[in-house]
């Protein structure tokens, strides 16, 4: 996923090395310039310069194809700025703000800001959260929750894209039954070619879903 993080400080530090671990592609925004290039020596991070609240600096970082921009200054009228456009202007995906005083997340609620979190915990959450949701949902649970049929959608920048479905290093107790790509259904077998955007329903042991996730989003 595409991510935006507004505010280079401890806060958007973290949070953009989390993300970096997690294998999205990540954009900081950090108005101080001495900050920035610390920033960039320490993080494998596109890193820009400005104020993350103008319209101009967020353009430039890409917001309009942003999934995710979290505003995480210690500014909240920043964050709270920065938030507006980035859902408002932009139409970014999904946006998330960052409150340092408490007392204002009922007014970052009120003016639109539905994803108003405290920590940058809870920000990761937020996103992974989002991930599991876009990408795999829980079909039908099987004996009594030992087991699940779930459905998985490959990525656009799926690393199986033109694999076979043999060549897939799919975990212990998982097994693929259908393939849906546009509106049809197949039943798949070893020498089936996947492609970004196929809809994958497997049966997997409860233990085996968070794996199968991981394999299945594993991206270019």
């Amino acid at each position: 996923m595409r991510m935006i993080v507004v505010g280079g400080g401890q806060a958007g530090r973290s949070l953009a090395r989390l993300l970096l671990e997690r294998r999205h592609e990540v954009c900081l925004i950090e108005k101080d310039r001495a900050r920035c290039q610390k920033l960039a020596d320490e993080l494998d991070a596109a890193v820009f310069p400005g104020d993350g609240s103008t319209v101009s600096v967020l353009e430039a970082a890409g917001a309009g194809k942003a999934d995710c921009v979290m505003a995480v200054t210690g500014v909240d009228q920043v964050n709270l700025v920065a938030a507006q456009l980035a859902g408002g202007y932009f139409g970014a995906k999904k946006v998330i703000a960052r409150v340092n005083d408490p007392r204002n997340a009922g007014t970052f609620r009120a003016l639109g800001i539905k994803d108003v979190v405290s920590s940058t915990e809870l920000v990761v959450q937020l996103i992974e959260q989002e991930a599991d949701s876009a990408h795999m949902h829980l079909i039908a649970s099987l004996n009594e929750g030992r087991g699940e049929i779930c459905s998985m959608t490959l990525p656009y920048n799926t690393a199986w894209e033109g694999a076979a479905l043999k060549d897939v290093d799919f975990p212990k107790g998982t097994l693929v039954i259908s393939l849906i790509r546009g509106d049809k259904l197949t039943i798949p077998n070893g020498s089936t070619v996947l492609r970004a955007g196929d809809e994958l329903v497997a049966v997997a042991e409860d233990r085996s879903r968070k794996a199968l996730h991981k394999v299945l989003g594993e991206v270019k």
